[in-house]
């Protein structure tokens, strides 16, 4: 069941990937199913030599109902995400570089940048350190997200939300671009910042951005 469907995800997988976001084996890609169910990523599987049919579709409790993995280890903290962020359909966890560093010195990464307000919708905050592999990393990602489509896990990552999977991806990708231009600009000073006018006209939506569908 729902061939095209993990395609899709381990397609974002691999996407995520290409940029740099993860390596190897790290970090997951999930998303909710219309019949209540959801898919994720494996645990331990490198993405270079995973298929469709590897991913794996868990119920709400985190139950396998179709595959013959075990989902990715942070299955309970996804499933957190789903259950309290209804209209999140998608959510990509990632290593990525720069974003982490980001949220290794400031507690908020400010929407200073177009692209960042685009993509994320608002400055993107990081949540304290939880383990791993923990419903807690759930808990704190809907806590911090605060109306962001991205949150920095302190000393871990980042989550990224959407509506679907590309606007998941997006949002992980164009963070790290604005966390990299975030970090440079501060290492030779401080870094400007937008006003709550200049960030709200930026974030909206003036029909003239994408493709018509």
């Amino acid at each position: 069941m729902y061939e095209s469907e993990k395609r899709a995800v381990l397609d974002c997988a691999l996407t995520m990937e290409h940029y740099r976001l993860v390596s190897l084996s790290g970090g997951n890609v999930s998303m909710r199913l219309p019949d209540g169910t959801f898919l994720v990523t494996p645990t331990a599987v490198r993405y270079d030599s995973m298929r469709p049919d590897d991913i794996v579709r868990v119920d709400a409790q985190g139950k396998v109902v179709e595959g013959c993995l075990r989902p990715s280890s942070d299955t309970s903290a996804l499933l957190f995400v789903f259950k309290h962020m209804p209209t999140v359909n998608a959510v990509i966890h990632t290593h990525q570089p720069y974003a982490t560093a980001a949220g290794l010195v400031t507690d908020v990464l400010p929407a200073f940048l177009t692209l960042m307000i685009d993509a994320t919708q608002q400055a993107v905050h990081v949540a304290p350190f939880t383990i791993s592999s923990d419903e807690g990393m759930g808990a704190l990602a809907v806590e911090y997200a605060r109306g962001a489509l991205c949150v920095i896990l302190k000393h871990h990552g980042v989550m990224a939300f959407g509506k679907d999977l590309d606007q998941a991806l997006e949002a992980a990708v164009y963070l790290e671009d604005a966390a990299r231009i975030y970090l440079l600009a501060r290492a030779v000073g401080p870094v400007p910042l937008l006003d709550e006018k200049q960030i709200a006209e930026q974030a909206e939506d003036r029909g003239n951005y994408g493709q018509k569908k």
